[in-house]
């Protein structure tokens, strides 16, 4: 059974999941002819249907220990078939207290990604990582936080704005260092600010995908982007250049939504590129 730990130098990377949820992959990649599925096969799940961790990764590194994104949370959630909620009692299992957490890092504000961002306590509003500093891209705070009062968006209201509120938020921009091992880098397109997370110790690195791919055929299927991406064209173009770096630099590559624990290694075999898990 694969380890739910890896290592990049002296930094520990931790694979912790809130659940998981199933989409129909006609839903999902709606632009994908549904013939190109019969030779990716062992992308889906029994029953033909796309099965996706919602994965969380603590990162210790430095004296420190960073959580990247926080999960689909407790609640009613627009899911069918599928399961969430567990990133509490998936920590606790591992052995990581949530008063550890120095950092919370969030690549997107899609609702899958901001869920234990904050919990309820003596009838307030409170970080569920109590000691964290939370980092959000700039420009998904303005896209999101500007539909906070759509019903479908309420969920910015609870877990995101108040801590800004509380002035445990920070916003982020560009390429930017947030600890010594841990840097921001833009991936934009499926949502305006999405960022993904490189990680550098002793010489290596890994970088944490979030949603800049979502199944591991899009290693070379870099054109196939999902319903759920603002702005299809550019999040091709970032996904081309993330995955290409990637390969270039030899990184680990490392996903909250490819199959549990999501880490593994880019390899060419007959010129296309694949997704290998460690």
């Amino acid at each position: 059974m694969p380890s739910h730990t890896t290592k990049i130098g002296d930094a520990e990377i931790v694979s912790l999941s809130d659940g998981h949820i199933h989409f129909q992959p006609s839903d999902f990649f709606p632009s994908i002819d549904a013939g190109e599925w019969e030779t990716h096969a062992d992308q889906l799940a029994p029953g033909g249907l796309i099965r996706m961790n919602i994965g969380s990764f603590a990162v210790h590194a430095g004296g420190k220990t960073a959580l990247i994104d926080t999960g689909l949370g407790e609640g009613d959630h627009p899911f069918d078939n599928s399961e969430w909620g567990l990133l509490a009692s998936d920590m606790a299992s591992k052995g990581i207290g949530r008063e550890e957490i120095d950092a919370v890092i969030i690549t997107h504000l899609h609702r899958d990604h901001v869920g234990w961002n904050t919990i309820s306590e003596a009838g307030g509003i409170v970080p569920y990582f109590p000691n964290a500093r939370y980092y959000v891209p700039k420009a998904d705070w303005d896209t999101f936080t500007r539909r906070a009062g759509m019903s479908m968006f309420a969920y910015i209201r609870e877990q995101v704005m108040p801590l800004m509120e509380m002035g445990a938020l920070e916003l982020i921009e560009g390429e930017q260092a947030i600890t010594g091992h841990l840097t921001a880098l833009p991936t934009p397109g499926h949502t305006p600010g999405h960022t993904s997370v490189l990680i550098t110790s002793a010489g290596e690195n890994a970088i944490v995908l979030g949603d800049a791919s979502h199944l591991p055929i899009q290693a070379h299927h870099t054109d196939w982007s999902p319903r759920a991406d603002t702005n299809p064209n550019l999040s091709r173009q970032s996904r081309a250049e993330l995955f290409d770096r990637m390969e270039r630099d030899h990184s680990l590559v490392v996903s909250g939504h490819y199959p549990a624990p999501g880490f593994g290694r880019l390899a060419r075999l007959e010129g296309r590129r694949y997704w290998r898990a460690l």
